[in-house]
């Protein structure tokens, strides 16, 4: 997070008292009259708290505001961990997890799909923290785009070819042709939660 001002620093520390008494943030109107200034002077207070890292704004709400600590990290869809998935990445909540718990941090969570991993400890129906990446070495699990679907495996880069092998002796490894396939790093697996 970047430096604060004295102003943003009090207002952070208002948000803070007001989310944690009430249990939601005041109004951009509540802000304003707080600190005495109109709602466009709170609402680019608050623009700036957010270019900082300070907060997130969520857009179409009069009370969105959340505190990085509060919003976790999101849960944006499944993940094959077999045969490949359509992707879908939608939001399906905020859980709360500090995303710095992990290395490198992670930057969502998937829900896995199959057995394929199975033999890492990656069970169906577990989630998985992914830090988002364009590249990954040899050897890291990785969430892979293949054309329009996604997988979990572990990359093999080689000189002639890209495998993603499973982590299961019953699921073949996948083998990439860049001439027939759209393929992309989209992340790589930084860690696992159970839920019971």
């Amino acid at each position: 997070m970047k430096a604060l001002t004295a102003r943003q620093e009090e207002i952070l520390g208002f948000l803070r008292d007001r989310i944690k008494a009430d249990g939601l943030a005041p109004t951009r109107a509540e802000l304003a009259h707080a600190f005495a200034m109109n709602v466009n002077a709170a609402d680019k207070h608050l623009q700036a708290l957010a270019r900082k890292g300070a907060l997130l704004m969520m857009p179409g709400t009069a009370r969105g505001i959340r505190l990085p600590e509060e919003a976790g990290l999101p849960l944006v869809g499944r993940i094959a961990a077999g045969q490949p998935i359509l992707a879908t990445e939608s939001i399906l909540g905020h859980y709360p997890v500090d995303p710095r718990l992990f290395q490198p941090h992670a930057d969502y969570l998937l829900q896995v799909q199959g057995l394929s991993m199975r033999d890492v400890g990656i069970l169906d129906g577990d989630w998985i923290a992914v830090h988002r990446t364009a590249s990954a070495q040899s050897g890291q699990i990785v969430v892979a785009r293949l054309d329009d679907e996604v997988t979990l495996k572990r990359l093999e880069l080689g000189k002639q070819q890209i495998i993603l092998h499973a982590e299961n002796p019953a699921f073949a490894p996948i083998i990439v042709d860049a001439k027939r396939h759209n393929f992309a790093i989209e992340g790589i697996y930084v860690g696992l939660m159970r839920r019971p």
